[in-house]
């Protein structure tokens, strides 16, 4: 080992003295390594995965964890052996803020990091995370799954959905994972990689990454403030395409109901709803399932159940109304569209080479190949270009995406494993080319749930997923903030929500309370958009009850009236990256009592939302952070940042404050006009 060494590498500093080394990121160390406390291990696993309906049952079992205490360091290189005179098993070297790694050993394929921390530190990122913003004292795997029903292990409708059908999830499980973290370190760190990871931060002195695979790079981010943070994770994964104008107009109004959705949709205009789109996921027919209400996976327009559907679209056009549709990266074997794949060799294949089969649920479905790029071409031109854009629709719900099943075979020739997380890019990316072919990119809107590094780039658009119908912890209401904070700090400008939830099992159903309060929320959301839920008859609809109707027209009002405002976000978003729904701290970065909280949100700089997420309550305590004043919305009160504060919060009137001095002050004081008369 070179003696006293110094390689700084652009933010990176390397020091190295015999028989250790570190490694600094601006004088903040994130590495430390000697023999008695190594900072890297490897080794070999052999994993047990299995999925259905696309929740996954994992399990490792370790046979080897060898700690790498010998490191020897020439210039930029570290090469790393369990004990002096061995072999050495895996190389580093320092290129520019990241440290590639390279395996010197075939045989490992287990990576463990131990990455320096503080016993005050706070964690935030690892993707879409519904359930805890700050990830300190938890520990998260990174995989792509359905996240199940009530994901909390100790509540009758998790244990119900498991018994039931193996669908009950936890904490952890998410639609979209990222190996990506910010520290209040005021740092980032992402692993390159993806292959299944997994984020430890459960002990004081350091955090460990846990990696199924030799890294291609450990990646380092270092800014003064968080928000510089945000803007180089969003150069570096990508940012997203503005969101259209349109939708500013009003809600997206979500029914499934065949051509009587026309109908409906007047009736819900008639009571003063702002309306900016109707989507119809029904489009393509439906199939009935034990579930529920099922869409039939073929991804053309169903004449039966929506006859003269390319006139009806052009009539809502004429009104300044979108059509939306749905679609999925399945064909379903009793459809038109998997003969076609299959006989163009576009469908991913089983270990005898015939095409592969999932399970959905009472249904079967082909999965289209998306390494192989003529079978994305196709998917892009030939359905999504041809039988959407050039049908008239201006969006949809690109769903699915985390169910590549992990033993078929791609034409890629890499594992299923290895493309399992990187799936929901790639289908993001065929949604994305359709629109750019055409030249609808920020005018055709579609929307996503899945997703892993790099997904912002292609998909305009994320939403929560299929929260349940409830004001459940860990899959109600309050978990849709969530799940915007964590992921809009990796670069998502743009999140939002089924209002009033998806998933209705065992009796558990929407109330007039719960839809009410998910208005309130959604209204202070870039988009606004209702969904009926996968059991529509058995659940309470926007224009089921005139109460319902007449809050949800007010609420439409409200976003209808912050349309400038919101543009002003989307201009934000473009420039630097900045999400519109932003955790207290990215403005407030001093202020420490801000950095775990996950029920109240701002949104932009200047707003601040803290919606009623807890059945019965019409009050909210509300933490205003310090160094600003807070002007409450509904009764002009101003009150000083700093402290915890009480506040009124009935049915119409969410906790929502402003900030005293800003250049929207007048479009925010005048919000409760807003509710009088309908928007202009």
């Amino acid at each position: 080992m070179t003696e006293n060494l110094a390689w700084p590498t652009g933010a990176l500093v390397l020091e190295a003295k015999p028989g250790r080394f570190s490694l600094s990121l601006r004088g903040k160390r994130v590495l430390r390594h000697d023999a008695d406390h190594p900072c890297l291990f490897v080794g070999r696993g052999e994993e047990r995965m299995e999925m259905f309906r696309g929740n996954f049952d994992i399990e490792d079992y370790v046979t080897e964890r060898v700690a790498l205490r010998h490191a020897r360091v020439d210039g930029g290189t570290i090469e790393l052996s369990a004990r002096e005179g061995e072999a050495p098993r895996l190389r580093l070297v320092l290129s520019g803020d990241a440290l590639r790694c390279e395996a010197l050993d075939p045989a490992i394929n287990r990576l463990w990091l131990r990455v320096e921390a503080e016993a005050d530190e706070h964690v935030w990122g690892g993707g879409e995370q519904m359930s805890y913003f700050d990830l300190r004292g938890r520990r998260f795997p990174l995989w792509t799954s359905e996240p199940g029903v009530g994901r909390d292990k100790t509540s009758e409708l998790t244990f119900k959905a498991d018994v039931a059908g193996r669908a009950g999830g936890d904490y952890y499980h998410t639609n979209y994972p990222q190996p990506t973290y910010l520290s209040s370190r005021r740092y980032a760190l992402h692993v390159e990689t993806p292959a299944y990871s997994v984020f430890d931060f459960r002990h004081a002195a350091f955090h460990e990454i846990e990696v199924w695979a030799i890294p291609e790079r450990i990646e380092f981010y270092e800014a003064p403030d968080f928000l510089g943070l945000v803007e180089q994770l969003s150069n570096r994964f990508g940012r997203q395409p503005p969101l259209p104008d349109w939708v500013m107009k009003g809600a997206i109004i979500g029914l499934k109901d065949g051509a009587n959705s026309f109908t409906r949709l007047e009736a819900i205009r008639a009571a003063g709803v702002e309306v900016s789109g109707l989507w119809c996921e029904d489009w393509v027919g439906l199939r009935h399932t034990s579930f529920g209400a099922r869409l039939f996976w073929d991804w053309q327009a169903n004449d039966t159940r929506y006859p003269d559907l390319r006139q009806r679209i052009a009539d809502l056009a004429k009104d300044g109304i979108r059509f939306l549709g749905y679609v999925n990266p399945y064909l379903c074997n009793d459809g038109p569209l998997f003969g076609v794949a299959e006989a163009a060799g576009y469908l991913a294949t089983d270990g005898r080479g015939g095409t592969a089969l999932v399970d959905f649920g009472e249904f079967d479905c082909g999965v289209v190949d998306f390494t192989n790029p003529a079978a994305a071409d196709w998917f892009a031109e030939g359905v999504i270009g041809r039988n959407m854009l050039d049908f008239g629709l201006s969006g949809w719900m690109a769903d699915f995406g985390e169910y590549l099943p992990i033993d078929v075979h791609l034409a890629n020739g890499v594992d299923a494993k290895l493309m399992h997380n990187p799936w929901p890019v790639l289908w993001a990316e065929v949604n994305a080319k359709a629109i750019e072919s055409r030249g609808k990119t920020g005018d055709a809107l579609f929307f996503m749930r899945a997703g892993f590094t790099g997904v912002g780039a292609h998909c305009p658009l994320l939403w929560g997923g299929d929260q349940s119908v409830d004001f459940s912890r860990h899959d109600g209401l309050v978990t849709v903030i969530c799940g915007a904070l964590s992921s809009g700090l990796l670069g998502n400008a743009y999140h939002h929500s089924d209002i009033g939830g998806y998933t209705s099992l065992f009796g558990n159903v929407r109330t007039p309370e719960l839809m009410m309060r998910w208005a309130e929320m959604a209204a202070f959301t870039p988009v606004m958009r209702t969904h009926e839920g996968n059991r529509p008859k058995d659940n309470l609809q926007i224009d089921g009850d005139e109460g319902v109707l007449a809050h949800f027209a007010d609420m439409t009002r409200l976003y209808v009236h912050l349309a400038p405002y919101l543009r002003a976000l989307v201009a934000e978003a473009a420039a630097h990256g900045w999400p519109a729904q932003r955790p207290l701290f990215l403005h407030f970065p001093d202020d420490r009592r801000t950095f775990a909280i996950q029920d109240s949100y701002l949104y932009g700089a200047d707003l601040l939302v803290a919606p009623v997420w807890k059945a019965g309550e019409t009050e909210r305590e509300v933490y205003l952070p310090e160094g600003a004043e807070w002007v409450h919305v509904w009764t002009g009160a101003v009150h000083a940042g700093g402290e915890t504060i009480s506040v009124a919060a009935p049915i119409g009137q969410p906790a929502v404050f402003f900030r005293r001095g800003s250049r929207f002050a007048t479009l925010f004081e005048t919000l409760p006009r807003a509710l009088s008369k309908p928007a202009a």
